[in-house]
C-alpha cells in the first residue's frame, strides 16, 4: 500500500506542479540554481489532488494538533489550502500577509484572531523556511498560541530544520524532496544517473550550479 507521501509526490509530478530538470536548472528568486521547481498553486486546478491535499492536511491537524482553535494560512500560496482545511474542520480562518497593508488599517493578519487563540499554520511549501517562520512570529506577536505548522511539501534542507527547532515550531509535511525524487525515478520522470546529482543539490543548494 502506498503511503500518502508517495501518493502526493506522484500526483505533484503528474500535474506538473513539480518540474525536474538536471540539464537546464531553474533559477530561484534567491539566485540559487536548482534542478527542481515546485508550484503547489497548480494543485488547486485539479479537484481530486486538491481534495487529497486538504483532507490530508486536515488529518494532520486532527491527529497532531487536537487543541487547534484557528487555522491560519500564509499568503499567498497557502490561503486557499488553509481555507479548505478550516472549512473541513468548521474552524475560523485567518491569513498572514508578508508585510502590513500600505492602506486602510495596515493589517498584516487578516481576519478575527482573539488573543490566546490556539493556531495551526498551513503552508504550501517549505524551502528556506524564512517566510513561514516569519508568519509564525507575526501570529505570536498578535497574541496567538501557535501549536505548529502543516505543509504540503518540504525540500528538507538542514538550515530550516534547525530554524524550526529554534523557533519551537513543530512542522509536519505531506511529502518531501527525497520521496519525490524516488517517485520520479520509479515513474520514469528522471533517469537513474540523475539521482545522485539531485541528492547533492539538496545538501548544498546555495553552491550548486
Amino acid at each position: 500500500m502506498n503511503s500518502i507521501e508517495k501518493i502526493i509526490a506522484r500526483e505533484l509530478l503528474q500535474i506538473n506542479a513539480v518540474k525536474l530538470n538536471v540539464e537546464k536548472p531553474f533559477v530561484w528568486a534567491s539566485g540559487w540554481h536548482s534542478p527542481i521547481y515546485c508550484d503547489n498553486r497548480i494543485t488547486l486546478s485539479y479537484p481530486d489532488v486538491r481534495k487529497r491535499i486538504y483532507e490530508s492536511l486536515t488529518d494532520i491537524v486532527q491527529k497532531k494538533f487536537k487543541a487547534a482553535e484557528v487555522i491560519a494560512g500564509v499568503a499567498t500560496g497557502a490561503i486557499a489550502h488553509g481555507v479548505l482545511v478550516a472549512e473541513k474542520l468548521n474552524k475560523p480562518f485567518v491569513y498572514v500577509r508578508p508585510a502590513p497593508k500600505t492602506h486602510g488599517l495596515g493589517n498584516i493578519v487578516e481576519g478575527e484572531l482573539p488573543p490566546g487563540s490556539k493556531v495551526v499554520v498551513i503552508e504550501d511549501l517549505i524551502s528556506t523556511g524564512g517566510s513561514s517562520l516569519a508568519a509564525v512570529d507575526v501570529l505570536r506577536k498578535a497574541g496567538a498560541d501557535v501549536l505548529g505548522m502543516a505543509a504540503i511539501f518540504s525540500y528538507g534542507f538542514a538550515t530550516p530544520r534547525r530554524s524550526f527547532e529554534k523557533s519551537d515550531c513543530v512542522l509536519y509535511t505531506l511529502t518531501n524532496y527525497i520521496t519525490l525524487i524516488e517517485e520520479a525515478l520509479a515513474c520514469g520522470y528522471i533517469a537513474a544517473q540523475d539521482i545522485e546529482t539531485l541528492k547533492q543539490w539538496r545538501e548544498h543548494p546555495d553552491e550548486w550550479k
